[in-house]
């Protein structure tokens, strides 16, 4: 129920303690402005923008816990609550985050995904509106995830269309856990002109950040740079920004796509290919592909 206490809470982050427990997150989340996905893709392809992206992983990791493929890290966490919370503005990126807080958000979800928010917000709502700058205008974090957490799916192939344009004709690099192995297997990188690969820890990656942004600072910015790894990303993609890069956190599009081909109903495990949110998709058979392995430029491992 909507009252004066919950009213002054929505407006001023200061007021924010344990009673707000009592109020729904649509009326201590009023005010938070999030980009579509349609509209955030727009504006990564028209103006190409940088992409860093927040979820449940990242905000975690911001409240200082560990996550099953990244350890908490005191710098870890420091910089992920700087670019959220937008202390120092950065015109080339978009910061995405996703944040399902009125009726209609949890409409459009799939069941298991309200749960899991449902959850999440009991345990973790107040935290999350301290790190969030309700001033700012954010983008979404759910451009990624298109397929295994909405309803509606009649948009998909459109929407595939729409994401691919992105790296239309361009020179990319994938800088990616070993074995999340982006696009082996699919069509999703066809339209490129040129594929090269950096490979990164599956976990813990944030622990050898500084040889992995190196590793970027050798190519050259004509490149776009597609990062999938976990909760270093949106740093990654951050800092690349801040020096002239294009860099999206790109997350588990691929992982996405792979679902989509395969109609599937729940998470599977895919070939070759580590999925971190489902248990036998963390074995992970080794690939011996010629041309995978040619695309590889650096490996930083531990």
């Amino acid at each position: 129920r909507q009252n004066k206490f919950c009213i002054n809470c929505s407006k001023n982050i200061d007021n924010i303690n344990s009673k707000c427990r009592k109020c729904s997150e649509e009326i201590l989340f009023k005010g938070l402005y999030i980009v579509s996905r349609e509209n955030t893709l727009k504006e990564i392809i028209k103006h190409k923008k940088s992409i860093s992206r927040f979820s449940d992983g990242e905000y975690y990791l911001i409240y200082g816990y560990d996550i099953n493929f990244q350890k908490g890290n005191k710098k870890l966490s420091r910089r992920l609550l700087e670019i959220i919370s937008n202390k120092h503005e950065n015109k080339n990126l978009l910061v995405g985050i996703f944040v399902p807080y009125r009726k209609r958000d949890f409409d459009a979800l799939q069941n298991m995904t309200v749960k899991y928010w449902n959850n999440f917000y009991i345990h973790y709502k107040l935290k999350l509106l301290k790190v969030i700058n309700k001033k700012k205008k954010y983008y979404s974090s759910a451009i990624t995830r298109f397929f295994t957490d909405f309803k509606d799916r009649s948009t998909i192939p459109n929407y595939i269309k729409a994401f691919k344009k992105i790296w239309n004709n361009r020179d990319i690099i994938i800088v990616e856990g070993e074995q999340s192995r982006c696009g082996f297997g699919n069509d999703l990188f066809n339209n490129t002109k040129s594929i090269k690969r950096i490979i990164c820890p599956s976990k813990h990656a944030f622990s050898v950040y500084d040889k992995i942004l190196n590793a970027v600072l050798k190519i050259s910015k004509d490149n776009l740079i597609l990062i999938a790894l976990g909760p270093t990303a949106p740093v990654l993609a951050y800092d690349l920004s801040q020096i002239g890069y294009q860099a999206v956190d790109i997350g588990h599009t691929d992982l996405q796509y792979d679902l989509y081909l395969r109609n599937a109903t729940d998470s599977i495990k895919i070939p070759y290919k580590y999925n971190n949110e489902f248990d036998r998709g963390k074995n992970v058979a080794e690939l011996k592909d010629v041309n995978y392995q040619s695309q590889i430029i650096e490996k930083i491992l531990y």
